[in-house]
């Protein structure tokens, strides 16, 4: 039987896109630990479209 452990899928959303106004949207998908993290994870990620490293936020 697998484990039920406490890492859960998160999405996290480029912040600079939606400003842009540009189509489409830059998203990645990663895992966290929920007893460890609690609050919402925030990375620097490429993003294609804009063509440079912006931050990522997690959506829910």
């Amino acid at each position: 039987m697998a484990k039920k452990g406490s890492r859960v899928q998160v999405i996290l959303e480029c912040t600079e896109h939606k400003e842009s106004g540009l189509p489409g949207m830059s998203r990645y998908i990663t895992t966290k630990n929920k007893k460890n993290t609690t609050e919402r994870l925030e990375l620097k990620k490429f993003n294609p479209v804009l063509r440079k490293v912006t931050v990522h936020k997690e959506i829910k």
